[in-house]
């Protein structure tokens, strides 16, 4: 399909009716994804990629990968193409860059990375995760001092500053504490929440509801992927095994606000994987 008749299709909501039966479930609840997901089609093609996600009903993004550039364009040209294709950047994921001392991540950069998220118009900003030769208690106990400084940027930006977490955050610190509850305990509710990433906490033996309950409100974001049984290899949504009508019922005491679809590698061709997922979430309305 041609990007002009692309655009001329979606302004008459003709992809709607012809992209795998798009709901009316829908479009009254925006879909959102986690572009990782797609990170080979990105890699060869980004507008087509998108082009893509636009067609099966996706209206919302959480990126990855901004070094001064959001995969290679300049601020202006990436914001052109998410107009062409409807989407809108909703996040955006950062490393710390205390190894990897890249543009764009919360040591180096940070400053001009908010500007450029505000100018694209993303609400949140992302660590998204500590490298494996980061995980020392001595950089371990240095993150609240810098999350808090990267939150003071981002608000100023009317951004909200948060962490996303994996598995080894569960792993206990010092003082039979996790890293995880360290970094809770040690930043400000209002300058530092959490992107929960429901598979990783379920893969580390934890239950999201102790966390809604002893954090209320710190949870704004969520990463919504499963598990499958046995292997704990990553699957489709409604494939696998977490309880995702439970968890959501807890999604007010959380302070959920957006949720992203996100499966980081399939056994399938990724787009049918996510076209998995998406069943799953237009017939159950807990969604």
């Amino acid at each position: 399909m041609q990007r002009k008749d692309f655009i001329t299709l979606s302004s008459f909501g003709f992809l709607g009716l012809c992209s795998c039966g798009i709901s009316q479930l829908s479009r009254k609840k925006p879909m959102a994804i986690q572009l990782y997901t797609i990170r080979d089609a990105v890699s060869d093609n980004l507008e087509e990629a998108l082009e893509k996600l636009a067609a099966l009903g996706f209206t919302e993004l959480e990126i990855y990968g901004y070094n001064g550039t959001f995969f290679g364009k300049n601020r202006t040209e990436f914001q052109t193409i998410l107009k062409q294709t409807g989407l809108k950047v909703i996040s955006s994921h950062h490393t710390t860059g205390t190894i990897h001392k890249d543009e764009g991540t919360l040591w180096y950069g940070w400053e001009k990375a908010v500007e450029d998220l505000h100018f694209i118009g993303s609400k949140y900003m992302v660590c998204s995760y500590i490298f494996p030769e980061e995980r020392t208690v001595e950089n371990y106990k240095k993150l609240p001092e810098l999350f808090e400084k990267c939150g003071e940027a981002t608000q100023k930006a009317g951004i909200q500053f948060a962490y996303h977490n994996h598995d080894f955050e569960f792993e206990k610190m010092e003082d039979d504490k996790s890293v995880y509850d360290f970094i809770l305990e040690n930043t400000s509710l209002e300058l530092v929440k959490m992107e929960l990433d429901l598979y990783w906490i379920s893969k580390a033996g934890l239950d999201p509801m102790i966390y809604f309950e002893k954090y209320p409100g710190r949870f704004p974001l969520w990463h919504v992927k499963d598990m499958k049984a046995g292997t704990k290899d990553f699957t489709e949504i409604g494939n696998g095994t977490i309880d995702f009508k439970r968890i959501f019922s807890a999604k007010e005491k959380a302070g959920l606000q957006y949720w992203f679809l996100e499966q980081d590698s399939s056994d399938k061709d990724i787009f049918e994987s996510i076209r998995i997922s998406k069943k799953y979430i237009l017939e159950n309305s807990f969604f």
